[in-house]
Protein backbone atom coordinates (compact mmCIF):
# COMPACT_ATOMS: atom_id res chain seq x y z
CA UNK A 1 0.00 0.00 0.00
CA UNK A 2 1.51 3.59 -0.79
CA UNK A 3 1.55 6.87 0.27
CA UNK A 4 -1.81 7.82 -0.89
CA UNK A 5 -3.51 4.91 -0.61
CA UNK A 6 -2.55 4.82 3.24
CA UNK A 7 -3.73 8.33 3.66
CA UNK A 8 -7.12 7.50 2.23
CA UNK A 9 -7.51 4.77 4.29
CA UNK A 10 -6.86 6.89 7.40
CA UNK A 11 -8.91 9.69 6.27
CA UNK A 12 -12.17 7.18 5.85
CA UNK A 13 -11.29 5.65 9.33
CA UNK A 14 -11.51 9.07 10.84
CA UNK A 15 -14.36 10.18 9.40
CA UNK A 16 -16.13 7.10 10.03
CA UNK A 17 -19.64 7.52 11.58
CA UNK A 18 -20.17 5.65 15.27
CA UNK A 19 -24.00 5.55 14.43
CA UNK A 20 -23.01 4.04 11.14
CA UNK A 21 -23.11 0.03 11.91
CA UNK A 22 -22.83 -1.20 8.55
CA UNK A 23 -19.53 1.68 8.46
CA UNK A 24 -17.90 0.23 11.24
CA UNK A 25 -18.68 -3.28 10.72
CA UNK A 26 -16.57 -2.92 7.25
CA UNK A 27 -14.37 -1.00 8.73
CA UNK A 28 -13.06 -3.01 12.06
CA UNK A 29 -14.50 -6.85 11.69
CA UNK A 30 -14.67 -8.83 14.88
CA UNK A 31 -12.60 -6.27 16.91
CA UNK A 32 -14.86 -3.81 15.72
CA UNK A 33 -17.84 -5.72 17.32
CA UNK A 34 -15.70 -7.03 20.35
CA UNK A 35 -14.97 -3.62 21.51
CA UNK A 36 -17.97 -2.28 20.69
CA UNK A 37 -19.72 -4.37 22.74
CA UNK A 38 -17.70 -4.21 26.09
CA UNK A 39 -18.04 -0.31 25.58
CA UNK A 40 -21.97 0.01 25.21
CA UNK A 41 -22.05 -1.91 28.41
CA UNK A 42 -19.07 -0.96 30.70
CA UNK A 43 -18.16 2.54 29.76
CA UNK A 44 -21.09 4.86 29.87
CA UNK A 45 -19.70 6.93 26.92
CA UNK A 46 -20.58 4.31 24.61
CA UNK A 47 -24.76 4.30 25.22
CA UNK A 48 -24.88 6.10 21.63
CA UNK A 49 -23.55 3.07 19.60
CA UNK A 50 -25.85 1.02 17.79
CA UNK A 51 -25.40 -2.31 19.47
CA UNK A 52 -28.84 -3.61 18.25
CA UNK A 53 -27.76 -3.17 14.48
CA UNK A 54 -24.96 -3.87 14.72
CA UNK A 55 -25.29 -7.56 16.35
CA UNK A 56 -28.18 -7.81 13.88
CA UNK A 57 -25.65 -6.85 10.66
CA UNK A 58 -23.29 -8.67 12.18
CA UNK A 59 -25.16 -12.05 12.03
CA UNK A 60 -25.99 -11.66 8.63
CA UNK A 61 -21.93 -11.13 8.03
CA UNK A 62 -21.66 -14.69 9.28
CA UNK A 63 -24.09 -15.84 6.58
CA UNK A 64 -23.81 -16.94 3.01
CA UNK A 65 -24.64 -13.95 1.54
CA UNK A 66 -23.25 -11.80 3.65
CA UNK A 67 -20.93 -10.32 0.94
CA UNK A 68 -23.60 -9.57 -1.00
CA UNK A 69 -25.39 -7.62 1.62
CA UNK A 70 -22.83 -6.14 4.14
CA UNK A 71 -19.54 -6.84 1.80
CA UNK A 72 -17.37 -8.63 4.63
CA UNK A 73 -17.81 -12.54 5.35
CA UNK A 74 -16.81 -13.28 9.39
CA UNK A 75 -16.82 -15.90 11.36
CA UNK A 76 -19.84 -16.93 13.29
CA UNK A 77 -18.28 -19.63 15.74
CA UNK A 78 -16.05 -16.84 17.07
CA UNK A 79 -18.63 -14.30 17.08
CA UNK A 80 -21.27 -16.37 18.74
CA UNK A 81 -18.31 -17.03 21.32
CA UNK A 82 -16.40 -13.80 22.35
CA UNK A 83 -19.15 -11.49 21.25
CA UNK A 84 -20.92 -12.62 24.50
CA UNK A 85 -18.08 -12.46 26.74
CA UNK A 86 -16.96 -9.06 26.30
CA UNK A 87 -20.71 -7.90 26.56
CA UNK A 88 -20.65 -9.61 29.89
CA UNK A 89 -17.29 -7.99 30.83
CA UNK A 90 -18.25 -4.84 30.11
CA UNK A 91 -20.99 -4.82 31.94
CA UNK A 92 -19.54 -6.51 35.11
CA UNK A 93 -17.01 -2.78 35.04
CA UNK A 94 -20.03 -0.98 34.96
CA UNK A 95 -21.47 -2.98 38.22
CA UNK A 96 -17.85 -2.66 39.82
CA UNK A 97 -17.70 1.26 38.87
CA UNK A 98 -20.99 1.37 40.42
CA UNK A 99 -20.16 -0.25 43.76
CA UNK A 100 -16.96 1.39 43.78
CA UNK A 101 -17.98 5.11 43.09
CA UNK A 102 -21.76 4.81 44.11
CA UNK A 103 -23.77 8.08 43.15
CA UNK A 104 -20.43 10.70 42.30
CA UNK A 105 -20.40 8.39 39.61
CA UNK A 106 -23.24 10.19 38.17
CA UNK A 107 -23.24 13.50 39.62
CA UNK A 108 -21.90 15.08 35.89
CA UNK A 109 -23.86 18.44 34.38
CA UNK A 110 -25.68 17.42 31.56
CA UNK A 111 -24.34 17.62 28.37
CA UNK A 112 -25.33 16.90 24.21
CA UNK A 113 -24.21 13.11 25.22
CA UNK A 114 -24.91 12.68 29.00
CA UNK A 115 -28.61 13.28 30.69
CA UNK A 116 -29.32 12.18 34.04
CA UNK A 117 -32.52 11.09 32.94
CA UNK A 118 -30.95 8.20 31.51
CA UNK A 119 -29.56 7.37 35.09
CA UNK A 120 -33.02 7.92 36.16
CA UNK A 121 -34.94 5.73 33.67
CA UNK A 122 -32.41 3.03 34.67
CA UNK A 123 -33.52 3.37 38.22
CA UNK A 124 -36.58 3.12 37.32
CA UNK A 125 -36.55 -0.35 35.37
CA UNK A 126 -34.20 -1.52 38.27
CA UNK A 127 -36.61 -0.82 41.04
CA UNK A 128 -39.83 -1.68 39.37
CA UNK A 129 -39.30 -5.25 37.91
CA UNK A 130 -36.58 -6.00 40.74
CA UNK A 131 -32.77 -6.73 39.75
CA UNK A 132 -32.81 -9.93 38.45
CA UNK A 133 -35.82 -8.96 35.59
CA UNK A 134 -33.94 -5.55 35.01
CA UNK A 135 -30.87 -6.64 34.41
CA UNK A 136 -31.96 -9.00 31.74
CA UNK A 137 -34.59 -7.05 30.36
CA UNK A 138 -32.17 -3.68 30.22
CA UNK A 139 -29.97 -5.79 27.31
CA UNK A 140 -32.66 -5.20 24.90
CA UNK A 141 -33.34 -1.45 25.93
CA UNK A 142 -30.55 0.69 23.91
CA UNK A 143 -28.97 3.25 26.75
CA UNK A 144 -30.47 1.82 29.79
CA UNK A 145 -28.63 -1.41 29.20
CA UNK A 146 -25.29 1.07 29.58
CA UNK A 147 -26.58 2.25 32.67
CA UNK A 148 -28.16 0.01 34.86
CA UNK A 149 -25.23 -1.88 35.16
CA UNK A 150 -23.22 0.99 37.34
CA UNK A 151 -26.75 1.50 38.98
CA UNK A 152 -26.89 -2.21 40.07
CA UNK A 153 -23.33 -1.44 41.69
CA UNK A 154 -24.50 1.88 43.50
CA UNK A 155 -27.72 -0.10 45.10
CA UNK A 156 -26.04 -2.65 45.97
CA UNK A 157 -27.11 -5.60 43.88
CA UNK A 158 -24.88 -8.54 45.30
CA UNK A 159 -22.21 -9.37 42.70
CA UNK A 160 -22.65 -12.84 42.56
CA UNK A 161 -26.62 -12.22 41.54
CA UNK A 162 -25.59 -10.14 39.02
CA UNK A 163 -23.30 -12.31 37.62
CA UNK A 164 -25.62 -15.14 37.00
CA UNK A 165 -28.00 -12.36 35.68
CA UNK A 166 -25.46 -10.63 33.51
CA UNK A 167 -24.28 -13.83 32.00
CA UNK A 168 -28.29 -14.98 30.95
CA UNK A 169 -29.08 -11.50 29.55
CA UNK A 170 -25.76 -10.77 27.59
CA UNK A 171 -26.13 -14.41 25.76
CA UNK A 172 -29.58 -13.89 25.22
CA UNK A 173 -29.49 -10.16 23.40
CA UNK A 174 -25.84 -11.06 21.73
CA UNK A 175 -26.27 -14.18 20.72
CA UNK A 176 -30.15 -14.24 19.62
CA UNK A 177 -29.51 -11.29 17.74
CA UNK A 178 -26.42 -12.53 16.21
CA UNK A 179 -28.26 -15.92 14.99
CA UNK A 180 -31.41 -13.51 14.20
CA UNK A 181 -29.54 -11.60 11.33
CA UNK A 182 -27.98 -15.25 10.44
CA UNK A 183 -30.96 -16.82 9.78
CA UNK A 184 -32.69 -13.87 8.23
CA UNK A 185 -29.86 -12.84 5.55
CA UNK A 186 -31.03 -15.47 2.70
CA UNK A 187 -34.89 -13.96 3.37
CA UNK A 188 -33.32 -10.47 3.36
CA UNK A 189 -32.03 -11.26 -0.61
CA UNK A 190 -34.86 -12.98 -1.37
CA UNK A 191 -36.97 -9.73 -1.07
CA UNK A 192 -34.53 -6.49 -1.52
CA UNK A 193 -32.10 -6.66 -4.76
CA UNK A 194 -28.64 -6.99 -3.52
CA UNK A 195 -28.04 -3.63 -4.82
CA UNK A 196 -30.81 -1.84 -3.02
CA UNK A 197 -29.47 -2.85 0.28
CA UNK A 198 -27.82 -0.14 1.62
CA UNK A 199 -30.83 2.00 1.05
CA UNK A 200 -32.75 -0.14 3.70
CA UNK A 201 -30.47 -0.36 6.15
CA UNK A 202 -32.11 2.53 7.98
CA UNK A 203 -35.46 1.11 8.10
CA UNK A 204 -34.15 -2.22 9.32
CA UNK A 205 -32.43 -0.72 11.89
CA UNK A 206 -35.56 0.89 13.36
CA UNK A 207 -37.25 -2.70 13.53
CA UNK A 208 -33.83 -4.20 14.93
CA UNK A 209 -34.33 -1.32 17.55
CA UNK A 210 -38.13 -1.98 18.26
CA UNK A 211 -37.73 -5.93 18.28
CA UNK A 212 -34.95 -5.59 21.14
CA UNK A 213 -37.34 -2.91 22.87
CA UNK A 214 -40.42 -5.54 22.67
CA UNK A 215 -39.74 -7.04 25.64
CA UNK A 216 -39.50 -4.27 28.05
CA UNK A 217 -43.05 -2.77 26.06
CA UNK A 218 -44.58 -6.15 27.00
CA UNK A 219 -43.51 -5.46 30.65
CA UNK A 220 -44.90 -2.13 30.93
CA UNK A 221 -48.02 -2.93 29.39
CA UNK A 222 -48.85 -5.40 31.39
CA UNK A 223 -47.88 -3.28 34.39
CA UNK A 224 -50.42 -0.75 32.76
CA UNK A 225 -52.88 -3.51 32.89
CA UNK A 226 -52.15 -4.39 36.23
CA UNK A 227 -52.70 -0.56 38.02
CA UNK A 228 -55.98 -0.52 36.10
CA UNK A 229 -56.82 -3.74 37.31
CA UNK A 230 -56.29 -2.26 40.93
CA UNK A 231 -57.36 1.04 40.39
CA UNK A 232 -61.21 -0.91 39.30
CA UNK A 233 -60.67 -2.67 42.20
CA UNK A 234 -60.44 0.23 44.70
CA UNK A 235 -62.81 2.37 43.13
CA UNK A 236 -65.42 -0.58 43.14
CA UNK A 237 -66.20 -1.83 46.75
CA UNK A 238 -66.86 -5.54 47.62
CA UNK A 239 -70.72 -6.04 46.69
CA UNK A 240 -71.25 -7.06 50.54
CA UNK A 241 -69.80 -3.55 51.34
CA UNK A 242 -71.42 -1.60 48.81
CA UNK A 243 -74.89 -3.25 50.53
CA UNK A 244 -74.27 -2.24 53.81
CA UNK A 245 -73.62 1.07 52.64
CA UNK A 246 -76.84 1.51 50.77
CA UNK A 247 -78.77 0.11 53.85
CA UNK A 248 -76.95 2.70 56.17
CA UNK A 249 -78.34 5.26 53.10
CA UNK A 250 -81.95 4.55 53.94
CA UNK A 251 -81.80 4.76 57.25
Amino acid sequence: MDTAEKTRALSDTLSLNPLDAKGLLKTFGLIGIWVIMFAETGLMVGFFLPGDSLLFLAGIAASPVANEIVGIRLSLGWMLLVTPICAITGAQLGHWLGARYGRPLFNRPNSRLFKQEYVDKAEHYFNKYGPAKAVVLARFIPIVRTFLNPVAGVLRMPAREFFVWNVIGGVLWTDGIILAGWALAKQITNVIPPEKIDSYIIPVTLLIVFLSALPIMIEVGRGYAERRRNARTIATPPRDEATAAARRDDI
